[in-house]
């Protein structure tokens, strides 16, 4: 017996004893986070799989696992010789959840099992309507087996928390408390519970590294109209830290009583974000009134205030010096042999390590050549690394946390020599990046309004991708930032000056290859007509766009002054801090296009 299938059969050993039909094992921790600490690594233990979306459900009998396109290979990889059969989510004949449970457990007198604080309020009350429908199936969510069966579990992390100095956060503690407050009092709530690591982070101008890419540390803050309380454990606040807290006027108590902090609450009413707030904790709240909404912290956040984005503009500079050198070293090193996916990757992360204030990287480097390329959130390991060769195509999307700032950006790179189509598609993609970069729009605009001139050009001729086209980015914190977004799925959060966001389109063709190319922009003031305020985009990245896949007969002529504009302002801002070939390698990627379509690249 495999090692999944014993912790699979310890599982149900505590099913049994407690009469447990089923039990559900989400990738969430405590705290919704995107990127969670090894502690909640809950699902990934049970199941094998170690994607960064999916859900494991176990009964006595059968196991499955749920995740969506992104993972199906890996996925499938990863369970092979375990119970677990993949379910892909949104393919036509997939189950969902309770449609499965229903299924399996048909004629019991069912209860299933969730772990009630890792699980939002929003997620377990829709599960629970969901298996009610699907057969009268009920829910306990007291209980987490793997506090009983994962003897080797890793405990909570308890690094270190740091000041985020004022020269990079831009605004005071007490500045954005008092902004808050008065955001809560618009809504008549006397207080709120932040459960949001990153929520945490930016409003007590702290980071940390409990969590891997994202500089948090693991706690709770509950803010009342007359106190500041921050859960969290002591062995994390050294003495610097634990005076700015108390000079800041917040109240410091130890991360595990954050329910009996709760029930102590004396208002009258709190503000709870059914999304970021575990089931658990919700049940907990013992006053009046529980007024559910949207927490006004995310809106804040997102609009980053001078210094932030005078760190953006820092961090995309070492960045930008980082990617030239990489880019000048990666054809020749592929040329040279003996490159693969893991090995460019360690090699960007290293330049980028040389960088002054690099913290970490802002997620895990996908470098996908060629096939690879075309899994959109392709992440190699020993197992899937390919050799890489001069010719086609290799998509790189990766990023890091300078304490200045964050950075994405994703560059197609072509290695060799391409086939028509790459082009044709590559250039597809250019054209849907630039129409989004010289967008003009009104202020409160959504981003689903934005959507459509990214895609334009691709839906002629029958192209789409189904993710997103951009997302926020922290200021050091994390990479995905809400709540505003790009995609063509209905999202309403206006876009503001001082947002950033990302402008990322691709192309994927399945057993081929994939293309996608992404800046980090800036939303700034346009210009104020009659008809209103008007928004335009900055780029922050500085980078070049690799010239040599482009078909020049399909830009258009505000593209291809958009190119030039673009690499002239790339090498002015990097080229001080380059030399030798560097610099030279530099000064050819960003030559204008006349120059390179009458040297015939």
């Amino acid at each position: 017996m495999n090692e999944i299938n014993q912790r699979l059969e310890s599982l149900r050993e505590v099913m049994r004893r407690e009469h447990l039909s089923a039990f559900i094992f989400p990738s969430t921790d405590a705290h919704q986070s995107e990127y969670v600490a090894d502690h909640w690594q809950g699902r990934t233990w049970i199941s094998g799989f170690n994607g960064s979306a999916g859900t494991a459900v176990v009964t006595m009998k059968s196991a499955a696992l749920w995740t969506d396109s992104r993972y199906f290979l890996a996925a499938e990889e990863q369970l092979k010789g375990t119970e677990f059969q993949l379910m892909k989510q949104k393919i036509e004949g997939t189950p969902t959840i309770s449609e499965w449970l229903a299924q399996e457990l048909q004629g019991e007198n069912a209860e299933v099992g969730l772990d009630g604080m890792v699980n939002s309020y929003h997620e377990m009350m829709g599960l629970i309507a969901d298996l009610r429908k699907s057969g009268g199936i009920t829910v306990r969510t007291n209980l987490d087996p793997l506090g009983l069966i994962w003897t080797d579990r890793p405990a909570i992390p308890a690094n270190p928390v740091e000041i985020q100095p004022m020269e990079f956060a831009g605004e005071s503690v007490a500045s954005k408390i008092s902004r808050i407050r008065t955001a809560l009092r618009q809504r008549h709530a006397d207080g709120m519970l932040i459960s949001a690591l990153d929520d945490i982070a930016w409003t007590l101008n702290l980071r940390g590294t409990d969590v891997h890419c994202v500089p948090v540390f693991v706690s709770y803050l509950l803010i009342s109209s007359q106190q500041v309380s921050l859960y969290v454990d002591s062995a994390k606040i050294n003495d610097e830290v634990k005076a700015y807290l108390t000079e800041n006027g917040i109240s410091l108590y130890p991360y595990n009583k954050v329910a009996e902090g709760l029930e102590r609450y004396s208002e009258y009413n709190i503000l709870l974000d059914g999304d970021e707030t575990s089931y658990f904790l919700w049940k907990t709240v013992k006053c009046q009134e529980i007024i559910a909404g949207k927490s006004p912290i995310p809106a804040m956040k997102a609009q980053k205030n001078d210094r932030e984005i005078a760190g953006f503009r820092q961090a995309m500079l070492r960045d930008g010096v980082a990617m030239v050198k990489f880019l000048r070293w990666l054809k020749p090193a592929v040329e040279a042999g003996g490159q693969t996916e893991i090995s460019i990757d360690r090699k960007l992360t290293s330049l980028r390590a040389e960088q002054h204030l690099f913290r970490d990287i802002s997620f895990d480097t996908i470098a996908g050549y060629q096939a690879h390329g075309a899994i959109v959130h392709y992440e190699a390991t020993p197992e899937t690394d390919v050799a890489l060769k001069p010719e086609g195509l290799i998509l790189i999307d990766s990023g890091a946390q300078y304490q200045d700032g964050t950075t994405d950006i994703t560059r197609t790179i072509a290695l060799g020599p391409v086939t028509e189509e790459m082009k044709h598609v590559y250039t597809l993609v250019l054209k849907g990046h630039i129409q989004l970069e010289l967008a003009k729009f009104p202020d409160g605009a959504s981003g689903t309004q934005l959507d459509a001139l990214a895609r334009e050009c691709m839906w002629r001729e029958g192209y789409n991708y189904l993710h997103g086209t951009g997302h926020g980015v922290g200021a050091y914190l994390s990479v995905h930032e809400g709540p505003h977004q790009i995609r063509m799925e209905w999202k309403p959060t206006p876009l503001r000056a001082g947002m950033t966001v990302t402008d990322e389109p691709g192309l994927y063709l399945s057993g081929k290859f994939g293309v996608r190319i992404e800046n980090t922009l800036l939303i700034k003031d346009y210009q104020t007509t009659e008809f209103g305020k008007f928004l335009q985009m900055e780029s922050l990245t500085l980078c070049p766009i690799d010239l040599t896949p482009v078909d020049f007969s399909m830009l258009q002529p505000e593209e291809i002054e958009w190119l030039d504009t673009y690499h002239r302002d790339v090498f002015e801002k990097l080229s001080p801090y380059l030399e030798g070939e560097d610099l030279e390698w530099l000064r050819e990627a960003t030559r204008p296009v006349d120059r390179v379509m009458s040297s015939g690249r």
